[in-house]
């Protein structure tokens, strides 16, 4: 071998083995693969490496029921149909591991993300979805009170420590995000939904929302390791349905959009920052919301700036062409949905998933194809499912439904149950030996156990449901027949008669009060009254001479005209944690002084809808005959084991100007012998106005806790930002002039004062 050539040989070896070197300890990785690289960069690097297909398959999310399984061995079972399905990758999978416990969900997550990844070209990870009524839904995890019942705290702190804890849960079982909160207002009891929601009012809702995203979401800190994002629901008007019906159609004025049903989402969007947004099931105006590029991209993303992502609501983007019947056919559903901003296609195989057909037909598509699938990327990166896809499974075991969860549970229960009514009878003495009978058909199997935990060895109980209120079928479940309810009444009757105390425990259930799926389901009622022979029970109950202690238990506002008026004490518990029995307890014999506040208007019939306590000023003129034409409990209402006393109200100033802002205080003191938390109420009236206003709106509230004989002054900054309302040009209007400013304890109960909004400097 010549010199040159064995120097050629030497140069060639050396050559190689720097490549090598640099290949092996120097990869060049791409810009997706970099944590440190900006998130915009990433997800364009990304997109451009991704076929139209794969594409598309990130903008779908399917149910884990299409074949997502974990074995008694331990794991993982996909069916042939799922496989297929992430052959290409997915934007999300619902409810995975929903019926198993924390600790098995997190594996079976792990495992889940683990095969989507390696199964798929570029190793995209998905993300996985729960909901959150009653904190996370899925098996094992700590069963926390209904949105409405946060609402009744009128607590935002507290609010956001649950939420904060509901995240944590779920981001533990390898959850991502959370179809929830709803920041719909909530203003017909007809709509099996409501308990869902936070309120009838703007501002108590607006209020729950911003605690409720930004505890579930870590205050966005917390998004790529230790929380989930929060999808806000349903955007927009959901709640708001003729008769009270779900899916029936949506008529809203624009004026009343904006100044009450906007605000809540607009919050979650510019203060909370909500990582999704879910788009409304039903219409707008006639406008369905899945295709309605003026509410998801006009308004949502150019005038809110939101930056996240949009997920259609079950199937809807394809009942645009059979439901809505606004699409000729399937593809124009898709194309509809696609143009006006919805990035996800929840569950339907007739809507996103003929995308790559039509853009072959049609590229011009191809560019709102990337800006969805960037949308969904980019979530994926801020939930830093790329640096961290996996849980680690001990810990859900651990952290999962402590006890501390637990107790916090417990603590909002507590503020959140409301008195009614109380002749004096509550609350109960536990140093006394008396026999307390359990009865009532919404008593459950947990109600004597926990009880017994809290009252003490001087208290004997016993209990007797009597009677089912229904037949508990999922879909569409029917009342139990009159003669076994009868029969119950008088298996309570018998129970009851010896007893010193009756607590009756009735008003509805999961089954009278639920969402009407789309098929084969009922959820809605057309009446308000409470279900079957219940005021029949609680008349006979009276007829035992004992008193008569009723807690309501409900996921929607009933007309308990009879409750109410036979009733020695009434509390309004609505749907409570799993240690709201404990709390129940507790109130009734006066561990814990009641504090929650109504965040509905309780009507005394159906016919008085609609009957929210901020309708404009000029439905209060006339009633109806032959009826009481006043709510049977105001908004904001809820009695205490002590009194309190507001004094007048003192203003800094009678006048403001646009740039200004004056504050308004109260003094409130505790005259009674009890420690008791109080929830003092701002409301404003504007007197004059260039369109009609409403009687009042709720602006502030602040909850406090005073003792047995302290004073404590409240205070409210009162700022133009506050007297805002849509005027007759359709814009913001200041609303110059005069307002009537009242701070109390309810709607219905506060003290007044009156300031001047001027125009110029005063």
């Amino acid at each position: 071998m010549s010199r040159l050539l064995q120097k050629v040989i030497a140069v060639l070896f050396c050559i190689g083995l720097i490549s090598s070197f640099k290949s092996t300890d120097n990869p060049i990785v791409e810009i997706y693969k970099q944590p440190t690289a900006n998130i915009e960069s990433r997800v364009q690097d990304l997109l451009k490496k991704m076929t139209l297909e794969e594409k598309v398959a990130q903008m779908r999310m399917f149910h884990a029921n299409k074949g997502v399984e974990f074995s008694e061995d331990g794991k993982l079972e996909l069916s042939e149909v799922v496989k297929e399905k992430l052959t290409i990758g997915i934007g999300g999978i619902k409810n995975p591991g929903e019926h198993n416990t924390p600790e098995e969900a997190a594996e079976l997550n792990n495992q889940l993300q683990k095969y989507i990844i390696e199964n798929s070209r570029l190793g995209i990870p998905g993300f996985f979805v729960t909901e959150s009524y009653n904190g996370v839904d899925a098996e094992g995890c700590t069963s926390f009170g209904r949105p409405i019942n946060m609402a009744s705290t009128y607590n935002r702190e507290l609010v956001k420590r649950v939420y904060d804890a509901v995240g944590r849960e779920a981001r533990l079982r390898g959850l991502h995000l959370t179809h929830s909160p709803e920041a719909d207002i909530v203003r017909d009891p007809r709509f099996g939904r409501m308990s869902e929601a936070f309120s009838e009012d703007t501002y108590l809702t607006t209020q729950m929302i911003i605690n409720a995203v930004n505890g579930l979401q870590g205050d966005t800190e917390g998004l790529s390791a230790t929380h989930i994002g929060a999808v806000t629901k349903h955007f927009a008007g959901y709640a708001q349905l003729s008769g009270g019906t779900n899916f029936a159609s949506i008529e809203i004025s624009p004026r009343t959009l904006i100044d009450e049903i906007f605000p809540p989402f607009e919050a979650a969007v510019k203060e909370a920052n909500t990582l999704g947004i879910m788009a409304s099931h039903g219409d707008l105006n006639g406008i369905a919301s899945h295709a309605n590029p003026w509410l998801l991209t006009e308004v949502l993303r150019d005038q809110w700036k939101f930056e996240g992502y949009v997920v259609s609501d079950a199937n809807d983007i394809g009942r645009l062409h059979y439901f809505m019947k606004v699409a000729e056919t399937q593809e124009e559903a898709a194309l509809l949905g696609l143009l006006a901003g919805v990035d996800v296609d929840l569950y339907a195989e007739d809507a996103y998933a003929l995308l790559p057909k039509m853009v072959k037909e049609n590229p011009e598509l191809m560019q709102y194809i990337d800006r969805s699938a960037a949308r969904v990327l980019r979530t994926k990166f801020i939930l830093g499912l790329f640096e961290n896809p996996y849980v680690k499974v001990k810990k859900a075991k651990k952290e999962v439904r402590t006890a501390a969860h637990l107790t916090l549970a417990r603590e909002a229960d507590r503020e959140s149950i409301v008195l009614l009514t109380n002749n004096g009878v509550l609350p109960l003495d536990g140093n006394k030996n008396m026999t307390l009978a359990l009865v009532g058909p919404s008593l459950d199997e947990t109600v004597k156990e926990q009880f017994a935990s809290v009252v003490g060895e001087n208290v004997q109980l016993v209990s007797e449901k009597g009677f089912d209120l229904t037949n508990k079928r999922r879909g569409i479940p029917e009342l139990t027949e009159e003669k076994l309810q009868k029969e119950g009444i008088q298996k309570i009757i018998n129970t009851a008669q010896n007893a010193d105390v009756i607590v009756a425990v009735v008003g509805g259930d999961e089954y009278t009060s639920k969402e009407g799926f789309f098929t084969h389901a009922f959820g809605d009622r057309d009446s308000i009254d409470p279900v079957g022979l219940q005021d029949e029970l609680i008349l006979e109950l009276k007829k035992l001479g004992k008193p008569v202690v009723i807690v309501l238990k409900h996921r929607r506002t009933l007309s308990v005209n009879t409750f109410a008026k036979e009733a020695d004490a009434l509390l309004d518990c609505w749907d409570l944690s799993e240690e709201g029995n404990y709390a129940i307890a507790e109130v009734l014999f006066g561990q814990v002084n009641p504090s929650g506040k109504l965040p509905v208007t309780v009507p005394r019939s159906i016919g008085q809808i609609p009957f929210h306590y901020s309708q404009k000023e000029i439905n209060y003129k006339k009633g109806y005959l032959f009826a009481e034409n006043t709510p049977l409990f105001d908004f904001g209402y809820g009695l205490s084991y002590t009194q309190f006393e507001y004094s007048d109200i003192t203003l800094s100033d009678s006048n403001m100007t646009v740039d200004s802002y004056l504050t308004a205080s109260v003094t409130i003191t505790n005259t009674g012998d009890v420690k008791g938390k109080e929830v003092a109420q701002l409301y404003i009236k504007d007197l004059i106005g260039t369109v009609v206003r409403p009687m009042q709106e709720l602006k502030g509230f602040e909850k406090i806790e005073i003792a047995p004989g302290e004073s404590i002054q409240v205070s409210f900054k009162i700022s133009p930002k506050m007297l805002e309302y849509t005027g007759l040009d359709m814009k913001k209007n200041l609303g110059i002039g005069d307002f009537e400013l009242r701070i109390g304890r309810s709607s219905a109960d506060f003290k007044t004062a009156n300031f001047t909004l001027k125009s110029g400097k005063i």
